[in-house]
């Protein structure tokens, strides 16, 4: 079977390659073998590639945060899923026409939904869900901050948080990303700068705004810190800008303001195996309907991983650049 590896870290196209390697085999009585239909490549994969990602396997490793897949074969221990179902995977090392994981690990999809959504499902939209559910009691009407708000997440959080009646501020850093973003409904859209705490009351009315979520670290979260309420919570999962936070202490000393990290993993280990799995067909749900969507730009075959990862890291795209490891989709 195929498989992408990296021997040595550098820039994602010079390092990766498409290797021909043994077929993963029969599960054990507790795992699953599915046939990986596409992965997305996201910006932790780009990171893994040049080394600069938290995680760091010995060489050679293959990359892969995510990825949507059809069960070929399961162990005799496993009934969540059966043959020809359609998975996501909580473990990573997708890049590969085939995976042999835990039955806990595979987690079931609805049949028919779009292979192109499916496979960005992992990550993106548990984390917008996650960041309002588990910070905050957050009421209807309630307002949310969030920088990045062009992003996967950004959109997605939008989208999540409008279902349940609350409202959004939206920072970005081009003023005609605005029209989109309200489309999918955000309330207010506001351009980054040094003044961000100013406009940012003057549009909301002066709103205590109790959760704040940021990922671009430096300066930015401390701008994005100076908007929340006093007692409130801000979240950071990520840095854009690669710095780690500038906030004052005036937040933490005289506003009581908590900031706090997200990573997926340690919020998902948090559950059980059936609730990772609720939340999952939901979100899987949403997608079917056509609720949660992420644009993709363009699909390539697993053969064509350097010029994929090209074409990933250039700007200018239209959305995601995906792989599909078994055929088009």
């Amino acid at each position: 079977m195929k498989q992408v590896l990296i021997e040595r870290y550098g820039t994602p196209w010079e390092v990766a390659r498409c290797a021909e390697v043994a077929d993963v085999g029969a599960p054990a009585a507790d795992e699953v073998v599915f046939d990986v239909l596409a992965f997305p490549i996201n910006p932790a994969d780009m990171w893994f590639c040049r080394g600069s990602y938290r995680l760091k396997p010995p060489l050679p490793a293959t990359p892969g945060a995510e990825c949507v897949g059809r069960v070929a074969a399961v162990g005799s221990a496993v009934s969540h899923v059966k043959p020809g179902d359609l998975v996501i995977n909580l473990q990573r090392e997708n890049w590969a026409q085939r995976r042999r994981v835990k039955g806990d690990d595979a987690i079931p999809l609805p049949a028919g939904i779009d292979l192109r959504q499916a496979a960005m499902v992992r990550i993106n939209p548990p984390t917008a869900l996650l960041m309002l559910s588990d910070f905050v009691d957050l009421a209807p009407g309630d307002w949310v901050i969030q920088n990045v708000a062009n992003s996967a997440v950004g959109r997605l959080l939008i989208v999540l948080a409008r279902q349940r009646g609350l409202r959004t501020v939206n920072v970005v850093r081009r003023a005609e990303l605005a029209g989109e973003l309200k489309a999918l409904g955000a309330d207010v859209v506001v351009v980054d700068g040094d003044d961000l705490a100013q406009r940012v009351a003057q549009a909301t009315g002066d709103a205590r705004i109790m959760l704040g979520v940021e990922a671009i670290g430096g300066a930015a979260t401390g701008r994005l810190v100076d908007c929340v309420a006093t007692d409130g919570t801000a979240v950071h999962y990520g840095s854009m800008s690669g710095e780690d936070p500038r906030i004052t202490r005036n937040n933490f000393i005289y506003r009581g303001v908590k900031v706090t990290g997200f990573m997926l993993g340690r919020f998902l280990a948090r559950r059980s195996a059936e609730q990772i799995r609720t939340i999952y067909a939901d979100l899987g749900r949403q997608v079917m309907a056509g609720t949660l969507s992420a644009p993709v730009d363009t699909v390539y075959p697993i053969d064509k991983i350097k010029d994929a990862l090209a074409h990933a890291d250039k700007g200018g795209r239209n959305g995601k650049i995906l792989v599909s490891p078994n055929g088009a989709i």
